[in-house]
C-alpha cells in the first residue's frame, strides 16, 4: 500500500497494493490464479512474492536490475513477475514463441541480470543466455537444474524469507518493461511506472467493465502481452477476482472446452480467436458458459464477426483499443452501449484527438485522422532508442499509429494503422472497410487488403482471399467478391486484383501484417 517517506517522497511499490488489497478486504485465502495444476491463493501470491524478492536480493541483484521473464501462463509467472517488482527489480516478460535470435537479442539489448526460464523453454533461450556478458543468473522454472551456474524457482523460493519487506520503490519509478510485437523490425522495449499497472485496472476493470471479486477472467491472450498482463494479473488483482491461466497454445477446441468447464465470467479473446472458435465449431452456446460479456481487441472487429459471436454466445462483445505503450485499454465499447463496427468511445480518464496530415486537430466527425491518446499509463519511452521516443510520446500526447475517424455520436471506427492506409485518386481508402464488406460473403474465410501498385505506379486496392472451400478459388469467386464491393462500396474502393492464399500473415497477437503482403510485389 502507499505510504509516505520524508526522505523520498511518496512510496508506491505495484506488487504491495495489489496483492496488499486483497489480504486488507478478508480475501486472504481466496483463489487467485489457477492454472489447472496449481491454485494459488491471495496469501499464497503474498509469501511467495516476498521469499522471491528476498532470494533475488540475496543473490546480488541491485534495485532496478532487469530480470527477463521467458514463462508460460502458469502460477509462476505472476509470483516472478510481483516478486521482482517487490524487490525494486524490473521484470521483463517476453513472448514464449520468440526465436533464439530473438530472445539472444531481448536479453542483450535489456541489459538483463537475471533470466527466469520455463524448463521446456530452455533450448531456445539456452544460446543467447550463454552469450551475455552480463546474465549473472539463471534460474529455471519447473524442473531440476540442468547443470552448474543454474538455480530452480523452488530453490529460491524456499530460501527466501516470507516477511521481508517490498522495495520503497515509488509510483513513477520504472516498475517492468514490455517488448512490442516487433512487427516492422526488432522488438522495443517500453518502459512503464509501476503505478501505471493500478491506473489501467481503476478504469478500465473497474469504471468500464465493473468486474468485482465474483468474476472468474480468462484471456486467452497471455500475459507477456501488454493486453494479456492487464487481464490476467492486474485486472484480478486489483478487483479480487480469479483468473483463469492456460499454459497452452491457444487451441480453440481446447479454448472452448476450458470455459465450459471452468465457467469463466469474462472471456477475453483476439477476433482472429473468435473467428477460428467459431469455424471449429468450439465457441459455446447460450446456456454452455456462464459469461457476463466477452472482450475483443488486438485488431478491430468486423461487423459480421461480431454480430456471429454475439449470436453465438448470447452475450455482448465489447470491441475496444489499447496498446504496449499505453499498457492496456483506453478506448472501448462498454456493457449496455456497444455499438458493432466501432471501437467505442474514450476510457473515463483518457483524452483522444485526431491529428490531419499537417498535424492539425480534426474537429469534424467523419474525417480519417491519425489517432493519439492522452492518459495516466503512458510509458515512459523505448529503451535505447531516444528517436523513436521522441517521435511516439508527446506529453501529454502519445502517438497510436493508428488511423481513425470518429462519427456524430462520438464513436471511433478504427480504419487501420496509419501506413497501411491507401491512398486512391487522393483519397484514403481504409482496408478495414474494404476487408468488412469482403467478409460478408459466403465463400470467404479469411480476407486482408493491402495496396498495390498498377502499372502506372499508381496505389489501388488488392484483396488476399483465403476461401473456405479451396476448390472455388477462382475466377468466378474473385469476381463475385468484386462485385460485391462495388455493389457496397464507393467505386474506387472496389479490390481491382484479388489473389487466393492459404494463409494471411498475422503477428502473435493476430494483427495482419500489410506490409509483409505488399512486399509480396514484384519491383517495378
Amino acid at each position: 500500500m502507499a505510504s509516505t517517506d520524508s526522505t523520498s517522497g511518496p512510496v508506491y511499490n505495484a506488487a504491495d497494493d495489489l496483492i496488499g488489497r486483497n489480504i486488507a478486504a478478508g480475501r486472504a485465502g481466496k483463489a487467485a490464479f489457477d492454472d489447472g495444476r496449481r491454485v494459488l491463493s491471495f496469501s499464497d501470491l503474498d509469501r511467495d512474492t516476498r521469499r522471491l524478492a528476498c532470494a533475488l536480493a540475496g543473490l546480488g541483484l541491485q534495485r532496478g536490475d532487469r530480470i527477463l521473464l521467458l514463462q508460460h501462463d502458469t502460477v509462476d509467472f505472476p509470483v516472478c513477475f510481483l516478486g521482482a517488482l517487490r524487490g525494486g527489480f524490473v521484470p521483463v516478460p517476453v513472448n514464449v514463441r520468440a526465436t533464439p535470435d530473438d530472445i539472444a537479442y531481448m536479453l542483450s539489448d535489456s541489459g538483463a541480470r537475471a533470466l527466469i526460464c520455463d524448463a521446456t523453454l530452455w533450448p531456445a533461450a539456452g544460446p543467447g543466455a550463454a552469450a551475455s556478458p552480463v546474465l549473472a543468473h539463471r534460474i529455471l522454472a519447473g524442473a531440476a537444474a540442468p547443470g552448474p551456474g543454474t538455480l530452480t524457482l523452488g530453490d529460491l523460493l524456499a530460501s527466501g524469507d516470507p516477511d521481508a519487506p517490498s522495495a520503497a520503490t515509488q509510483g513513477s519509478d520504472v516498475g517492468f518493461w514490455l517488448y512490442t510485437s516487433g512487427t516492422t523490425g526488432r522488438p522495443k522495449g517500453v518502459m512503464h511506472r509501476h503505478a501505471s499497472l493500478i491506473r489501467t485496472a481503476d478504469r478500465f476493470a473497474v469504471a468500464t467493465l465493473g468486474i468485482g471479486p465474483d468474476d472468474v477472467l480468462f484471456s486467452a491472450p497471455k500475459m507477456f502481452f501488454a493486453y494479456g498482463l492487464g487481464n490476467s494479473l492486474t485486472f484480478p488483482l486489483a478487483t479480487g477476482a480469479t483468473a483463469l491461466l492456460d499454459p497452452e497454445k491457444p487451441d480453440p477446441a481446447r479454448i472452448g472446452s476450458l470455459m465450459a468447464q471452468k465457467r469463466p465470467t469474462v472471456f477475453f479473446a483476439v477476433p482472429t480467436l473468435y473467428a477460428m472458435m467459431l469455424a471449429h465449431g468450439a465457441l459455446p452456446e447460450k446456456g454452455q458458459h456462464a459469461l457476463r460479456f466477452c472482450i475483443s481487441a488486438g485488431e478491430a472487429l468486423p461487423v459480421a464477426l461480431h454480430e456471429r459471436v454475439r449470436d453465438r454466445l448470447g452475450v455482448e462483445v465489447l470491441d475496444g483499443l489499447g496498446s504496449t505503450e499505453m499498457l492496456q485499454t483506453f478506448l472501448s465499447n462498454r456493457p449496455g452501449d456497444v455499438r458493432p463496427g466501432t471501437s467505442g468511445k474514450p476510457v473515463a480518464g483518457y483524452r483522444l484527438r485526431l491529428l490531419d496530415e499537417l498535424g492539425q486537430p480534426i474537429g469534424e466527425a467523419g474525417r480519417i485522422g491519425m489517432l493519439e491518446v492522452a492518459g495516466p499509463s503512458s510509458a515512459v519511452g523505448y529503451w535505447g532508442d531516444e528517436a523513436r521516443t521522441r517521435a511516439t510520446f508527446r506529453p501529454p500526447w502519445t502517438r497510436t499509429g493508428d488511423a481513425y475517424r470518429r462519427d456524430a455520436d462520438g464513436y471511433y471506427v478504427h480504419c487501420g494503422r496509419i501506413d497501411d492506409m491507401m491512398k486512391v485518386g487522393g483519397i484514403y481508402v481504409s482496408p478495414l472497410e474494404v476487408e468488412a464488406v469482403l467478409a460478408t460473403h459466403p465463400g470467404v474465410a479469411e480476407v486482408a487488403v493491402a495496396g498495390w501498385r498498377d502499372a502506372d505506379g499508381l496505389e489501388k486496392p488488392k484483396a488476399f482471399i483465403v476461401p473456405r472451400d479451396p476448390a472455388t478459388a477462382g475466377p468466378a469467386l474473385a469476381e463475385a467478391l468484386q462485385a460485391l464491393a462495388r455493389q457496397r462500396l464507393a467505386p474506387y474502393k472496389y479490390p481491382r486484383w484479388v489473389e487466393f492464399v492459404q494463409t494471411i500473415p498475422r503477428t502473435v497477437t493476430g494483427k495482419v501484417q500489410r506490409y509483409r503482403l505488399r512486399q509480396a510485389q514484384p519491383a517495378q
